[in-house]
């Protein structure tokens, strides 16, 4: 698998204050977008992250996203290697994307910027 960058995944209960923040400390100006009721601000590389308590007690279980060049290719990775597709593939704001369980019990988004 081509992993092409990660990032790191925050959930917070103020997204407007926790932009500001990551802002100031990224440099970078943050893109937001709608994930079904979650509210996401893309900022560097940290997803920042909102939303009703029975959303996010799922995604705070999710390590990070990790980008990936094609989402095919990453599930035959992980099954070959024990890993258990939890999720997806489904389509997502630029691809596609699956949650994967490592054979450690690690849990991640992969993410590919390939049109479903």
């Amino acid at each position: 698998m081509d992993i092409l960058g990660t990032s790191l995944r925050v959930c917070v209960d103020d997204l407007d204050s926790a932009i500001a923040v990551y802002e100031k400390l990224t440099g970078a100006e943050a893109v937001r977008f709608q994930r079904g009721p979650v509210t996401v601000a893309a900022v560097g590389c940290f997803f920042l992250m909102s939303g009703p308590e029975s959303e996010m007690s799922i995604l705070r279980k999710i390590t990070a996203t990790i980008a990936v060049k094609d989402v095919d290719e990453t599930i035959a990775d992980l099954t070959a290697v024990g890993g258990q597709i939890v999720a997806g593939p489904l389509p997502a704001p630029v691809g596609r994307t699956l949650v994967a369980r490592h054979p450690d019990g690690s849990i991640f988004e992969y993410v590919d910027r390939n049109p479903a």
